[in-house]
C-alpha cells in the first residue's frame, strides 16, 4: 500500500468514541427480527420446506442481507426496517400452522404396564440439535462477516467501528459475541463425556485442547505475516503490533482445560469468570497496569502486543459465561428438573433459565457502569474490563432467549416429539438452510471473510467508493460467501479447523 493510503486507512478507523447501548440494542433486534419473520413464514405457510430457488432468495434476504441493511442503508431508519420485518410476521400469526407434513406415528398397542412418561424420552438423544442455537450462531456469523468489510466502507457509520478506548459500539460487541458463542457450543463436549461416564485427565483435556488450538495458531501466524509482507493498514491499539484474534481463540481452550480442572462442579463455571473478571478489574484499578496497557512505549514483545495479552483475561471470562448458558441450553434435560418431566415442561424451564440469566448480567453490567449506584466504570473492548464482560454476556443471553421464545412460539414441537425421527423432521423444518450451513462451517466462513476483505482492500480504493459501489461490493461479498457455505452444506462437507 502506498504510505499516505494506508495512513488513511489506519485514521479511517481510529479514534472513535462508538455509539449508545440503546442503540447497539435496536440494530441488532434486526437478527431476531428477520428470523421471526423466517419462523412465521415456515411454520404458516411451508414457504421454505421444498427449498426451491425463490425459498433460498427469501431466505438470504432476511437472514445475511437484512443485517447489511440495518448496518449501512437503514442506519439512520433502523426502527423502520424492525417494523417492516416484525409487521408481516405479526399478520402471519393470524393464520393457522402449516401442517408440516409428517406422518403421525402409529399408536403402540395396549399393555397391561401403565407407560411412564420418561419412557416418552428414552430414545432421543440426550443432546439435541437446537435449531434456536443454530439461528444465534449463524446470525452472529453473518454480523460478523458483514461488518469486518464493511466497517472499510463511508457506508457503513463509524460509531458502529470499534471504538479506541473507552465506549461500546457495534463491532466491540461482536467480538465479544463470537467468543461467547464459541464458549457456548465448547460444552458439547464436555457434556457428551459426562453422559458417557467418561473423565479426562489433565493432561488428557490440555493435549486434546492443543489439537483444536494448532489450527487456529496457524492461522493467526498466516494472518501476521500476511499483514506485515503486504504492508497491510492494521489498528495497532487493538490488539498490538503482532497480536490478532486468531491468537486470542487459539489460547482459549488450553485455559479453560485448566480452569476446568480446578472446578469440581459445571455449576462453578459463571462464579469463576465473574471472579476472573473482578480480579483482573481489581489490579486495573488498583495497580499501574491500566496506564501500562495504554500509555505504556512499546520496547519489548510484551508492551508491543500489551492489548492482547490482557484483554486475554476478559475473552476467557466471557468463553466461560458462554460455556455456562450452554450447560443450560444443550442438556435436553435441564438441571434441577425431573428427567421424567414432558418436554414443554423442560422448554419452559430452559426459557426461565435463560431469562434468570439475561436479568442477572443486565444488572452487574449496570451495577458496574451506573455512576448513581455503581461502580461508575467505563466499557472497554480494547482491555476487555469488567464492564466489557458483563456487557457481551447480558446481551448474548438475551438474544439467546430471544431466539429461544421465537422457536418456542412457532415450532412447539421441536421440544414435545416423543419420537426421534420426527423431531429430526421438525428440526429441518425449524432451521434456516442459510443459518445453519454458515454455521456447521462457521470458522471456515470467517476465515473467507478474512480473506476476501484483505483482496478488497487490496484492489478496491474503499474510501472513495460512493454509496452504490459500495453497497454493490458488499452484496457481492455476502453473496459468495452465503453461496459457498450453502454448497459445502449441499455437499454435507464439513470443514474443521
Amino acid at each position: 500500500m502506498a504510505q499516505s493510503y494506508k495512513a488513511l486507512k489506519e485514521d479511517f478507523v481510529s479514534n472513535l468514541s462508538g455509539g449508545s447501548v440503546s442503540e447497539i440494542n435496536i440494530v441488532t433486534a434486526v437478527a431476531p427480527a428477520a428470523y421471526l419473520l423466517w419462523s412465521a413464514l415456515q411454520s404458516r405457510q411451508n414457504f421454505f420446506l421444498k427449498y426451491s430457488l425463490p425459498a433460498f432468495l427469501a431466505d438470504f434476504l432476511l437472514n445475511v442481507a437484512a443485517f447489511l441493511f440495518a448496518t449501512t442503508l437503514y442506519s439512520s431508519n433502523i426502527l423502520l426496517l424492525n417494523a417492516l420485518l416484525v409487521s408481516p410476521a405479526v399478520l402471519l400469526c393470524a393464520l393457522p400452522p402449516a401442517n408440516s407434513q409428517q406422518k403421525k406415528p402409529l399408536k403402540p398397542p395396549p399393555t397391561n404396564t401403565p407407560r411412564k412418561d420418561s419412557d416418552n424420552q428414552e430414545n432421543l438423544d440426550p443432546l439435541p440439535v437446537r435449531p434456536f442455537v443454530t439461528a444465534y450462531r449463524g446470525t452472529m456469523m453473518v454480523s460478523t462477516c458483514v461488518a469486518i468489510l464493511a466497517v472499510d466502507f463511508r457506508v457503513f457509520p463509524r460509531r458502529f467501528a470499534k471504538v479506541e478506548t473507552w465506549g461500546t459500539s457495534l463491532m466491540d460487541m461482536g467480538v465479544g459475541s463470537f467468543v461467547f458463542s464459541a464458549g457456548l457450543v465448547s460444552t458439547r463436549p464436555v457434556l457428551s463425556a459426562r453422559l458417557d461416564g467418561k473423565t479426562l485427565s489433565l493432561g488428557k483435556s490440555l493435549c486434546a485442547s492443543f489439537r483444536s488450538s494448532a489450527p487456529l495458531l496457524l492461522l493467526g501466524l498466516i494472518r501476521l505475516y500476511s499483514v506485515k509482507g503486504l504492508d497491510y493498514a492494521e489498528h495497532v491499539t487493538e490488539y498490538g503490533m503482532h497480536w490478532n484474534f486468531f491468537f486470542t481463540l487459539a489460547l482459549l481452550p488450553p485455559f479453560v482445560a485448566l480452569f476446568r480442572s480446578f472446578s469440581a462442579m459445571i455449576t462453578l463455571t459463571a462464579p469463576l469468570a465473574l471472579l476472573l473478571s473482578c480480579i483482573y478489574q481489581a489490579l486495573l484499578e488498583f495497580t499501574s497496569l491500566k496506564a501500562y496497557i495504554l500509555t505504556a512505549p512499546r520496547t519489548d514483545l510484551l508492551s508491543q502486543n500489551r492489548e492482547g495479552v490482557f484483554s486475554f483475561w476478559g475473552y476467557l471470562a466471557i468463553f466461560l459465561t458462554g460455556q455456562a448458558v450452554g450447560f443450560d441450553v444443550l442438556p435436553r434435560n435441564l438441571r434441577g428438573v425431573s428427567k421424567s418431566a414432558p418436554g414443554s415442561v423442560q422448554r419452559r424451564s430452559l426459557l426461565l433459565r435463560l431469562v434468570i440469566w439475561a436479568i442477572g448480567w443486565t444488572i452487574l453490567s449496570f451495577v458496574t457502569t451506573s455512576f448513581k449506584v455503581g461502580l461508575n466504570l467505563r466499557v472497554s473492548r480494547r482491555m476487555a474490563n469488567l464492564p466489557y464482560v458483563c456487557w457481551v454476556s447480558a446481551f448474548n443471553s438475551a438474544q439467546i432467549t430471544l431466539f429461544c421464545a421465537i422457536e418456542t412460539l412457532f415450532f412447539p414441537t421441536v421440544y414435545t416429539a416423543t419420537d426421534i425421527a420426527a423431531e429430526n423432521k421438525e428440526n429441518v423444518r425449524a432451521t434456516s438452510k442459510v443459518l445453519k450451513s454458515i454455521n456447521r462451517n462457521g470458522l471456515a466462513v470467517f476465515l473467507l471473510a478474512n480473506l476476501l476483505t484483505g483482496l478488497v482492500n487490496l484492489s478496491l480504493d474503499t474510501l472513495s467508493m460512493g454509496q452504490m459501489g459500495a453497497m454493490g461490493v458488499l452484496v457481492a461479498y455476502i453473496s459468495l460467501l452465503t453461496a459457498v457455505a450453502v454448497a459445502l452444506d449441499s455437499w454435507n462437507l464439513s470443514i474443521k479447523l
